[in-house]
This record gives structure tokens, sequence and C-alpha cells, in this order.
């Protein structure tokens, strides 16, 4: 094509830039990695202590993927040292959006002198960058990426095959230079019901009962409808916070602007709702695939323990196949005193062997369990506070089943071994994924009393029972290995990135 500069085989230089949380800071890194065994060039940007603390870069792939720290900076009321939601209680959240804000700054400086010199004098990571993939927080990064831009283009976008249609014909719309696409992590259900700013302006939403019935763009019937205590946690995201602007108003900035769109969803997984994405928003919406951790998944056998999860897994050979429920929440859920101890009894009721991860809450003592809980159940449970290898407890043959807060990530360890799920969503978009894993017969959510304000431990014990030793068990077993098959066929995974790539190569031969 006419004024391209490089050949459509290069190598792309992406600038990848995740939110300052763990639970968005590893799919971006699975990405990366994905785009670096394909060739192509990877500079990772995030806080210091965050890239510190980042699992190693796959050595194959290692030279091709830079880690860039930028300074965050200080903001009244946040920890000395927060660099990542892991760092913060919930309520100080918003706090860490305003420092993440702080880095427009040096994010700008970067982007300036790495456009300084032009492409033709630069190599690997020193050359000017192809493509800026961003999460759903820099709404000010568009604005930025618009100080660097090239000739007028037309891109056309046709709805009917979702691809980009690309004409050299000068029609007085801006390109950039330093194109911008936005990843969404969040599965493309929750992409769905939050819907294009525009949709929102007809349809508006702001009570929390508003978020209790599917929105009317939604194919009809449909599952996709949070519960009261989720749907308020979620209407607060509708609602601008300490940094001035709502979470919501940042994903809807992004989607406007960033040239492309990609989720991490695929049409094996979200079914119908992978293309209804791209006619929401009016634009290319690709799937990411699911960005399993695979490599993780394959080497958990043989990965070294320390001595504490040495005990751990001398403990799990010792169970039966299959026997031992996984019960964990992640780094940042919001159990409650009183969750807590319903969750022990409940798991005592139920009468199965379980591991159940404790967090300490950030800042604060050891969670209580009920007086006698682990005496009464030492022969069959095993609590540990803090960090457990997640994934080797998974890929483990004694574990049967996964307690989860049906977290995306979470959910995507577990489909690796083919676990059935017990589900106890908490906040963000765990309800809507736990409605579809529900209707797909995969497992069974813990239900929750009084408008969603607290479960009893009798709730838990049933729904453990009904997934682990009722006869109706076998069929959420059954539907959990199909989605095992699903990601494990590597080839049509793989297939998205291929997708991502060629759209990413086509926009830089405009």
């Amino acid at each position: 094509m006419a004024g391209c500069k490089q050949e459509p085989s290069s190598p792309l230089h992406i600038v990848v830039f995740p939110w300052l949380a763990f639970g968005h800071i590893i799919p971006f890194l699975e990405l990366s990695e994905q785009l670096a065994k394909r060739g192509h060039l990877v500079t990772f940007v995030s806080a210091h202590r965050n890239l510190a603390k980042l699992r190693p870069v796959l050595p194959e792939v290692r030279p091709r993927i830079r880690l860039l720290p930028l300074p965050l900076p200080r903001v009244d009321g946040l920890p000395d040292g927060a660099e990542s939601t892991a760092d913060v209680p919930p309520e100080k959240v918003e706090l860490l959006k305003i420092a993440f804000d702080g880095l427009a700054a040096p994010f700008a400086a970067f982007l300036a002198e790495a456009c300084a010199a032009g492409e033709a004098t630069r190599e690997g990571h020193g050359k000017k960058p192809d493509w800026i993939v961003i999460d759903f927080a820099q709404h000010w990064l568009p604005a930025i990426a618009d100080e660097h831009k090239a000739r007028s283009t037309l891109v056309l976008y046709h709805h009917l095959t979702h691809h980009l249609v690309l004409t050299s014909i000068s029609r007085g719309t801006s390109v950039h230079q330093v194109p911008c696409a936005v990843f969404l992590i969040f599965p493309a259900a929750c992409v769905a019901f939050v819907g294009p700013k525009e949709l929102n302006e007809a349809h508006p939403r702001s009570a929390a009962e508003d978020f209790t019935v599917p929105p009317p763009w939604l194919p009809s019937p449909s599952v996709l409808a949070f519960r009261g205590h989720e749907a308020k946690w979620f209407a607060g995201a509708f609602q601008p916070n300490a940094s001035g602007i709502s979470d919501i108003a940042r994903i809807w900035e992004l989607t406007e602007r960033c040239l492309l769109i990609v989720c991490r969803c695929s049409r094996e997984v979200d079914g119908p709702l992978c293309p209804l994405l791209g006619d929401l928003f009016g634009k290319p919406v690709l799937p990411s695939g699911l960005l399993a951790p695979y490599d993780a998944a394959a080497r958990a056998a043989a990965d070294n323990d320390d001595e504490e999860s040495a005990g751990l897994m001398r403990w799990l050979e010792a169970q039966p196949a299959r026997s031992v429920l996984y019960v964990a929440f992640g780094s940042e859920a919001p159990l409650t005193p009183e969750h807590v101890g319903a969750l022990a009894l409940g798991l005592e009721q139920a009468g199965v062997r379980f591991v159940w991860v404790l967090r300490n809450p950030i800042g604060g003592e050891r969670p209580s369990l009920p007086d006698g809980f682990e005496r009464r159940v030492a022969e069959r449970g095993v609590v540990r506070v803090g960090w457990v290898p997640q994934v080797r407890v998974l890929a483990h043959a004694a574990v049967g089943a996964f307690m989860t807060h049906a977290g995306w990530s979470s959910l995507m360890e577990s489909f690796l071994f083919g676990h059935p799920l017990v589900m106890l969503p908490l906040f963000a978009d765990q309800g809507l994924t736990a409605r579809l894993m529900t209707e797909r017969r995969v497992g069974l959510e813990v239900p929750w009393r009084d408008g969603g304000g607290s479960f009893g431990s009798e709730d838990v014990a049933a729904t453990v029972r009904r997934v682990m030793v009722e006869e109706e068990g076998k069929v959420f077993m059954r539907n959990a290995k199909e989605l095992q098959e699903v990601l494990w066929d590597t080839a049509k995974q793989e297939k998205y990135i291929d997708d991502l790539v060629e759209h990413l190569q086509m926009q830089r031969l405009i």
C-alpha cells in the first residue's frame, strides 16, 4: 500500500499498560507473551513495585518483553508504597485511581521520547511504538496519543463481517500515529451488560434496582442481571469517585476514542455475546481468547515448593482422587467476619474434604474462625492463611471442585483442570459470570438471603454437597470437562491472537 514504511512481516512494537491490579496485570502479561511468541516487541508499563512482584516472564520471550517502570505519585491517604489494589483496602482503591491518573505526565514523556526520532533510526524496543494497548482506566491516554498524529485516512468497519476495511483515500479523519486499543479483561457478559454510552443515555440506569434486570439491548431471555447486593456495588461504578470520574465513564471514553476494542472472551465459551459486542459498540471488538495460564498449568507438577506449600502437597497426596474442595476467593475478596463464620460452619456441615485459603485483610488481623473449628475438621480439612500456588493446587488429582467468587481469571484456571464450581460471587462482574456458569450447568451458586446481605452455613453445606456428593454433581462434572476440552484446544485459542495481530498489522499499513 502506498506510504507503507515497513513490511507486514516486520515486528510490531506494542506498548502494554494495565491498571494497577494483579487481576488485570496478569492477563495483560499473558497477552504480551502471546504477542512476543509471534515475534513482536512489547514494552510492558506499570509501577515499580508491581513489576518487581510480577511472575517471571517466559524465558523464550524474555528478550522481546521490556518492563518499563513509571513513578507513581504520592496521594494523601494512600499508604506509603501502595502501588496496586493488593496494597490497599477496598475503600482506598479510589485514591489509587488518583495516583494512577498521575501517571499521565510520565507516560506522555515516555511516548514523546519514543516517537521523537521516528521509525527509521531505531530498532528493537527503541523504535516508535506501533500500538498502545491500555486498560479500562486510562481515559486520559488517547489525548496523549493525539499529540502524535499521522495523515488522514479513511478507516471503515464492516458490521456484517466484523473486519477492518482499509483504503488510502484521504477523508479528513485523523488516525493516530500511535493508535490505541483498549483491552477489557472482563468477560463478554460484563462488557455487553455495561453497553456503550449512547445506549445508556437512551436507557438511563442509576439506582441499584436498575441493574437487577437485563438491559434492553441484550437478546431476550437473558440471565444477565445482578442480585441485590451485587447491584449496589455495580451501581456505584456508574458514580464519580474520589478521582472525579466514574469507572464506567472511563470505559465509555476509551471505547469511543480507541480504534479497537479487545475483549477477553471466546466464541466457544461466551457464545453469541462475542459477535454482539461489535454491533453494540459499532467498531471492531476482537476476542483475545481466554488467555488461560497454560504454561503455569503445564509445569505445575514440576514446580519446586516452599516448605509450607510442600506440606500442603503432601496432605493432598494422601487424599482420594477428586475428593477435595478447593476454596479460595482471590486476594481482594470483601469477606466480612460473618461471611467467614458461615463459610467455616458450612464446610464443616458439608462433610467433604477441603483446602481453604484465607487472605488476611489489608492492615487487619487474621480472620477469626468459629471456636474449635480447625480442631473438629483437622482430619479432613486444611486452612491456609496467605498465599498458596493456586494453579498447582487446582492441578492436583485430589481436587474435585472449586469454591470461588467466580472471578474470570480464577475460572480460567479452574477450566484448565475440568473442575465443577461452587460459586459465591461478591462484587464487580462476578455475579454475571456466576449466572452464566449456572445456566451452563458447570456448577451452582450459594444462595444469598436478605437481599444479598448474608448467607447461611446450611446454604453453603447444601450447595457443596449438590456439586460434590449428590448425583446431580455428575452433570456439573461432565460440563466442566467439556469446558476443559474447549480451553485445551489451543489451536482455536491461539487463532484469536493471530486474528488480533493481523488487525494490528493491517492498521500499520495505512
